[in-house]
């Protein structure tokens, strides 16, 4: 790239790959081969959670991080879905919450208990129904808990309250099948990438496009907030079909700052952010490297640093939280590379070069902790515990989303609750997550429950119905043969019994 410099000083620009040694990966995994364009892989500070393939319905383990080697192929898994799962993400506040979405149209949190799985599990704390189509996306909030955002192939983002278990918000701005969702820091703004080639920043709690970007030159695929420098990095396609970068002003879309070439590679190109050192690293799936970058505030914005390469092709990646690094090995990140043709799952860690054992507050600063920092009414009402955020001349800017006028100003945003991983390096959150608890109402007449039976009206519910009968059918199915197997058992017993020397 020509605006690469001969030199530069940087503390990251010796930052090398490592790769873990056989026995500590992850081995015999059934991974997904579902094309869905995903990770289909998620990670905490305790857990492993990867989508594999399975027949009839959609599931995923969860395996331990101390758990390594091979695991069995009876080994358990959530397996409730009756569709394949698209997408899974582990809720950044507690730990053992996790989120998976499906083509069933559902989206379901589930409760891992403590030490991982010892059987199948089936039954999930909270199912949310709200689109029409299949679930491709689900993003947790990155300040508020118990907040969750989902995105279908109806064209519709849905925020949910967990806490009541219900949508609180629609955002029904995009016209085709959205590919991305990125948060800001604060999680104030939303940024998406859609099959319509555009890209847009919104204000999730109205619903308003901010800004919007038709990427003709650079076909959009996946974008990433770069921290707090009001800027946005995204991933796509150019013109002539290679893989390309570009770098955008969030505050203005008309034009990216830069764009930037990579190869003439065909495999989606996935961007990883981190704030803290403010390095971009880039991971294309169904290639074997991985491009790390450092980002400046001046031209050229973007320095390479080096690659990390590797003969075996990843489908996805999962990364580890900040507090789950090993801060004493001097690991500024940590990926777990999906590895399908060998069923593996493979760290690597990313490492600074340090000759002292003691810890490197330089390249550890403050960074986004295990505590929210709002409520979910909090956040939908705006109130703010930081310092107010001016997005402009009060008097000209106005936010309709609710059918009132208020001035934008009293739109407040939360910086996240600050953690140092000197002090906090794999603390244990306290909180804990509670399903809303619904009552059921019944009209019963001549043995029949009306409210049960209800004609569905909707696409959606009547794919609810379907699913619930499929499940009723394979129950019958099931207690029918237990019953054949008992009464050959009791036939049987009864033969014998009447062929037995007592009774002749």
């Amino acid at each position: 790239m020509s605006w690469r410099p001969q030199y530069r000083s940087s503390k990251f620009r010796n930052v090398y790959g490592k790769a873990a040694s056989r026995e500590h990966c992850f081995d015999g995994i059934p991974i997904t081969k579902n094309v869905h364009d995903n990770h289909f892989c998620a990670v905490n500070a305790r857990f492993l959670a990867i989508v594999t393939e399975s027949a009839g319905g959609g599931s995923f383990l969860v395996i331990p991080l101390e758990q390594t080697g091979r695991i069995e192929p009876n080994y358990p898994k959530v397996c409730g879905h009756q569709g394949n799962v698209l997408d899974i993400k582990w809720n950044p506040f507690i730990e053992n919450i996790i989120a998976s979405c499906s083509e069933d149209t559902s989206v379901r949190i589930w409760e891992i208990p403590e030490g991982g799985l010892k059987r199948n599990m089936t039954e999930a704390v909270l199912e949310l129904y709200g689109h029409s189509r299949r679930v491709g996306l689900v993003e947790w909030h990155p300040t508020t808990n118990n907040i969750l955002f989902s995105a279908g192939y109806d064209y519709k983002v849905l925020i949910w309250n967990l806490e009541v278990g219900e949508p609180v918000k629609m955002i029904d701005c995009h016209t085709d099948v959205i590919l991305c969702l990125s948060f800001n820091t604060d999680g104030s703004l939303v940024a998406t990438t859609c099959k319509d080639k555009r890209l847009r920043v919104l204000e999730p709690r109205s619903g308003r496009v901010l800004q919007e970007a038709s990427c003709k030159n650079h076909r959009v695929n996946r974008v990433v907030f770069l921290g707090s420098t009001k800027r946005l990095l995204t991933t796509g396609v150019s013109r002539w079909n290679t893989r390309q970068i570009a770098l955008w002003d969030q505050e203005d879309l008309s034009m990216p700052l830069i764009e930037e070439e990579i190869d003439g590679l065909s495999g989606l190109l996935f961007p990883f952010y981190d704030a803290d050192t403010h390095m971009l690293y880039l991971a294309g799936k169904g290639d074997g490297n991985i491009r790390y970058y450092e980002i400046g505030s001046e031209k050229p914005y973007l320095s390479y640093l080096m690659e990390f390469r590797s003969p075996a092709p990843q489908k996805g990646l999962g990364v580890m939280p900040k507090h789950g690094l090993d801060v004493s090995a001097c690991e500024v990140f940590r990926f777990y590379k999906l590895i399908t043709l060998k069923g593996l799952i493979e760290p690597i860690s990313m490492i600074v070069p340090r000759r002292s054992e003691t810890y490197q507050e330089d390249i550890y600063p403050m960074t986004p902790g295990t505590e929210p920092a709002l409520t979910p009414d909090e956040w939908l009402s705006g109130i703010n515990r930081g310092k107010t955020t001016r997005r402009g001349n009060p008097k000209n800017i106005w936010d309709v989303g609710k059918g009132h006028r208020i001035p934008l100003i009293c739109r407040l945003s939360t910086d996240p609750i600050l953690m140092s991983l000197k002090e906090g390096y794999k603390r244990n959150s306290k909180i804990v997550f509670k399903a809303p608890v619904r009552e059921k109402k019944s009209v019963v007449v001549n043995g029949i429950d009306l409210l049960e039976n209800v004609p569905p009206r909707t696409e959606n519910e009547l794919l609810r119905m379907f699913f619930r009968q499929q499940d009723e059918i394979r129950r019958l199915k099931d207690e029918l043969s237990q019953k054949d197997i008992r009464i050959r058992q009791l036939q049987l017993e009864l033969k014998n019994f009447r062929n037995s020397p007592k009774n002749n």
